[in-house]
């Protein structure tokens, strides 16, 4: 699967399962590993990945941070912060359908990589984000196996080097039987029994 792709799968699977938290979920400690903010809740959460949303379309047309500024700073999510991150979803996905160099420069807070990186690396945020949300809020959920197959596709073969970024945890043995999502959340240490 194509990086592109991978990320429109992840960037979807994190929105499925964004779109069905309830209001009253939005209050929520979130899990302090999560954030970089101080006793975060899930609106926390929930921002943030707006305010990555956010950079896409700027990221996907070569701008850095200098140039962007903070046109991003305070809050972006409002009164209604589920409408408000559909919005800016999809003002990114419209940016990511239209990208059409995988090659070009994504100017990112931690280095230039290629887009294709770009879309590797943040694909990989967004699916075990769309995961962890999902299972912290109590909902009967699966990653798609087209992405579960994508993300092992990239993820399996460069998982010693995720991981010595701490990007993952230690491997986590699953149960015998386990199906192919279970196999890859116990590779990535995301799986508890």
């Amino acid at each position: 699967m194509k990086q592109k792709e991978l990320f429109l799968q992840s960037d979807a699977a994190l929105r499925s399962v964004i779109d069905r938290i309830q209001p009253a979920q939005l209050s929520l400690a979130a899990p302090a590993e999560w954030s970089r903010t101080e006793n975060p809740t899930l609106r926390d959460i929930v921002a943030y990945h707006a305010f990555d949303e956010a950079w896409v379309p700027d990221v996907l047309a070569g701008r850095t941070i200098d140039e962007v500024g903070d046109r991003y700073a305070g809050d972006l999510l409002g009164d209604e912060p589920i409408a408000s991150y559909d919005r800016i979803n999809d003002l990114a996905t419209s940016a990511v359908r239209a990208s059409d160099d995988p090659e070009a420069v994504a100017h990112l807070s931690y280095g230039d990589y290629t887009v294709r990186e770009f879309f590797e690396h943040t694909s990989v945020y967004r699916a075990f984000q769309a995961w962890s949300i999902a299972k912290f809020i109590g909902l009967d959920y699966s990653l798609p196996a087209e992405l579960v197959e994508g993300l092992w596709e990239h993820v399996v073969p460069q998982i010693d080097g995720w991981r010595a970024m701490g990007v993952f945890g230690p491997e986590v043995e699953v149960p015998a039987a386990a199906d192919r999502e279970t196999l890859l959340l116990g590779k990535t240490g995301y799986w508890r029994p």
